[in-house]
């Protein structure tokens, strides 16, 4: 087992990705604080799949744009399940957002969640990290960080910045023996954009823009990559965006 005893934390963990590495995390014999934003009994449904399983994990809530619940959500943890080894960020929110036309609430919520939710919880969980000299923190990018999408620009934004915000934080925490890094996927299924793959017209123009052929990834495919940020396997890895698109982002498809 790659990840035996090793303590995770992963925020968004009772859906999506976050479910997917969640779940993948704790076969591989990790302890895993499976975080949901709004509901224990989301987070404990994931709890109660990894422990048939027979891994163990424990559910918490937390609005990660609330730095003193993120403060005392890393002391529970730290209690229930022992020092945090590992962060996952997959805690974040897609919905347009477009100019002129977008509630500040609406994009407020936006970068609250992706950018300052991703700082708050890495804020809480490095302390603890340099003073035992070491710790991986993974962020979730997207590949709308490399190019922009018309109406998403807030979503595109936020990505991007945690982009930058991790290639700084890998100078700032390598010193300390924290290995900071990102995953940016591209179009993935998840409840976050079901309603896009059920539109027959959006599944054509995604599949004709994509050079493997398959429009949605699936979670599994992006928790294969923070299972290898998570492990050893990843040591000399500083700093660095793990682009996992279908090809998207490599240019024009072949016509």
């Amino acid at each position: 087992m790659k990840l035996q005893n090793k303590v995770i934390v992963v925020s968004g963990g009772s859906q999506g990705i976050g479910q997917a590495i969640a779940m993948l995390y704790a076969r591989e014999g990790a302890k895993v604080a499976v975080l949901s934003s709004s509901s224990l009994d989301k987070a404990q449904a994931v709890v109660d799949s990894i422990a048939a399983a027979g891994g163990v994990a424990r559910p918490y809530v937390c609005d990660v744009r609330d730095s003193s619940q993120v403060a005392s959500l890393i002391a529970d943890v730290e209690r229930d399940l022992g020092p945090v080894d590992v962060l996952l960020n997959a805690a974040g929110v897609f919905y347009p957002t477009p100019a002129g036309a977008t509630p500040d609430a609406d994009a407020s919520r936006l970068v609250d969640i992706n950018l300052m939710g991703t700082w708050n919880l890495i804020s809480g969980a490095v302390p603890g990290m340099k003073q035992r000299k070491r710790g991986k923190v993974i962020c979730m990018a997207s590949v709308a960080a490399q190019y922009g999408v018309p109406g998403f620009a807030l979503y595109c934004a936020s990505k991007a910045a945690i982009v930058q915000l991790v290639r700084a934080l890998a100078l700032e925490l390598a010193p300390h023996g924290i290995q900071v890094n990102a995953i940016s996927p591209g179009n993935t299924a998840t409840p976050m954009n079901e309603g896009m793959r059920s539109d027959p017209a959006t599944m054509k123009a995604i599949t004709a823009a994509t050079p493997s052929g398959r429009p949605f990834s699936d979670a599994g495919d992006i928790a294969a990559i923070a299972l290898f940020l998570a492990s050893d396997d990843s040591r000399a890895m500083h700093g660095s965006c793990l682009l996992a698109d279908e090809g998207i982002s490599a240019g024009m498809p072949a016509q």
